[in-house]
């Protein structure tokens, strides 16, 4: 008898056809989920430098955007807001003005699209805070945990009414989705989902997402946001945000920590999202545009590896370029 291995593993990689037949993983354009920004003053879409092909959008290319999205197969969109410098203060009190931009960007693409598309917001202070912290700081500048997570309810309340299908706290305050939860069900909105950013790391692959939104900040998160050396302690905030309520739960960032989201996924009953965030994005970006790497291909080959890894849901800024070439 030959001695040669009669299993031959390459059979099954002759062609595009065959590998296709016996992929293991598959993303979908309904898989993925468009984070947008819409600005507060413009009359046309301004390009983020730092993200190439990503914009603050005015409330008439928000909506081109967001049909674009949806014409590829993007179902989801993740709103945030960028309000004018002269709008913020300590509170962050134009998060859940109705008037506020972020709030006039929900109804804007409730009142476009109803329940074609889903309208994500996201649930934090940050954008808003003269100061660019997720919450309220006291004399010292510390953030206060529980004086925060009212103001997110308000947020959330605000949110909801504006039209938001799905509410997203991303400020990694302790409670907050239990406390978002209940006033939400008080106030009529059963019917909104929370999608908690649960494992959210204190990253220097937020850089760019600081220019997006315009950021007051001045210092770091690191008293709110995960330690990137620290894995146990993202399956007790998972464990804990579901607990409370949530119905997604997300790792953030992506690439870096597939670690963790393997992990809660493994574990996790509910729908589990990674966002593949700014940084991540323009490291892409900034190669291809060098002709160092293949974009298109690093883009796929990234998001597959997000699937594999357990990702249901998937907020990446590449979101409508890769649904139209995953179509």
């Amino acid at each position: 008898m030959s001695t040669f291995p009669a299993r031959r593993p390459r059979r099954l990689r002759t062609t595009p056809a065959m590998r296709n037949l016996v992929a293991e993983t598959q993303v979908r354009p309904s898989d993925l989920i468009l984070p947008m920004f819409i600005a507060d003053g413009l009359d046309a879409p301004r390009e983020i430098p730092s993200m190439p092909g990503v914009y603050q959008h005015s409330f008439d290319s928000l909506r081109r955007a967001a049909e674009e999205a949806l014409e590829a197969g993007v179902t989801c969109v993740d709103l945030f807001g960028v309000p004018l410098e002269e709008d913020k203060d300590e509170t962050g009190s134009v998060a859940w003005d109705p008037q506020g931009i972020l709030n006039r960007g929900i109804a804007c693409l409730r009142e476009e699209f109803g329940d074609d598309l889903i309208v994500m917001a996201d649930t934090c202070l940050d954008e808003f805070t003269s100061h660019g912290h997720c919450g309220v700081l006291d004399d010292k500048g510390r953030v206060l945990n529980d004086e925060s997570v009212k103001l997110y309810q308000d947020m959330a309340r605000s949110q909801a009414r504006a039209g938001a299908h799905i509410v997203s706290p991303s400020g990694m305050m302790d409670g907050q989705v239990a406390a978002i939860r209940d006033d939400l069900d008080e106030a009529g909105h059963e019917d909104v989902a929370i999608m908690a950013y649960s494992a959210k790391y204190a990253s220097a692959f937020f850089g760019p997402f600081r220019d997006a939104v315009g950021s007051s900040l001045e210092g770091d998160r690191r008293t709110y946001q995960q330690d990137p050396r620290n894995f146990r302690e993202s399956l007790l905030e998972a464990e804990l945000d579901i607990e409370e309520g949530a119905d997604f739960v997300m790792v953030k960032p992506g690439l870096p920590y597939l670690d963790v989201l393997s992990a809660v996924a493994e574990t996790s009953p509910v729908p589990v999202a990674v966002y593949q965030v700014s940084g991540e994005y323009a490291m892409v970006k900034a190669a291809a545009a060098n002709g160092w790497i293949d974009g298109e291909a690093i883009m796929l080959e990234s998001l597959t590896a997000f699937k594999r890894a357990g990702a249901d849901q998937i907020l990446t800024y590449f979101a409508t370029e890769a649904a139209r070439l995953l179509k």
